[in-house]
C-alpha cells in the first residue's frame, strides 16, 4: 500500500501527480495534482486501478474535502498535435499551476516529467508507493469517467460510459462501424484505419 514515506523524505509541501487516460482513442488526458494533509488523510487511499468505482468516488469525494487538488486537461486536439505524452505532461503541469497553494516538490508518476516550477521527482509505479501520487490518480480518474460518461450520452454508439473511450473489442467494433466521432484521436493508429475503412465503405456505395 503506498505511504507518506517519499513526502517526508522530501520535506515541505509536496504535491502528489498523476494521470489518467493516456491509453484510450477517444477524450482528453486528465492529470491531478494532490497536497495531503497528514492529519486528515482518507483511509484506503491506493492505486486508482485497484479500487472499484463506488469506492474511488468516495475518495474522490472525501480529497476534495480533506486536501488541496486541482486538475488539469489536455485536449483532443492537443494530443494530435503534441503526440500523448506531450499532452500528458502539459496536463500535469496545468494540474500543479492550479492548486491553491504552490507546493516545494512534486512527486509525478512514471519516468517522465513534466516542467515546473519546483523540483520535480519521477517515481515509476508511484501511484502504488506515494499516498499523494495515489490520491492525484483516484481525483484523475474520476473526473476523466464522469467526462467520459457525459460525452457517451451526446456520442451513445462506442460505450464510453463503460469503456470510457478505451480500446475495448465493443468500441473498436462501434468504431469500424460508424467511423470516428469528433472526440476520438486522429493521432492514434486505430482512428486513422477506422477512418480510411468507413471512407471507402462510402465511397464504394457511390461506385
Amino acid at each position: 500500500m503506498p505511504d507518506l514515506s517519499l513526502e517526508r523524505a522530501l520535506g515541505g509541501v509536496v504535491c502528489g501527480v498523476d494521470e489518467a487516460g493516456r491509453g484510450p482513442l477517444a477524450g482528453p488526458v486528465i492529470a491531478a495534482a494532490a497536497i495531503l494533509d497528514p492529519a486528515r488523510i482518507p483511509a484506503g487511499i491506493d492505486d486508482s486501478k485497484r479500487l472499484d468505482p463506488a469506492r474511488r468516488a468516495a475518495l474522490a469525494c472525501a480529497l476534495r474535502e480533506r486536501a488541496i487538488v486541482a486538475v488539469g486537461e489536455a485536449s483532443v486536439e492537443e494530443i494530435d498535435r503534441c503526440n500523448i505524452l506531450g499532452a500528458t505532461l502539459l496536463a500535469m503541469r496545468r494540474a500543479v499551476e492550479d492548486l491553491a497553494r504552490a507546493p516545494d516538490r512534486a512527486l509525478v508518476d512514471g519516468n517522465r516529467a513534466p516542467p515546473l516550477a519546483c523540483p520535480t521527482h519521477t517515481i515509476v509505479r508511484g501511484d502504488r508507493k506515494s499516498l499523494s501520487i495515489a490520491a492525484a490518480s483516484i481525483i484523475a480518474k474520476v473526473r476523466r469517467d464522469r467526462l467520459m460518461a457525459a460525452l457517451a450520452a451526446e456520442w451513445p454508439h462506442y460505450g464510453w460510459e463503460r469503456n470510457a473511450g478505451y480500446p475495448t473489442p465493443f468500441h473498436r467494433a462501434a468504431l469500424a462501424r460508424h467511423g470516428p466521432s469528433p472526440h476520438h484521436r486522429r493521432s492514434f493508429a486505430p482512428v486513422r484505419a477506422a477512418a480510411r475503412t468507413v471512407a471507402a465503405r462510402a465511397e464504394s456505395r457511390q461506385h
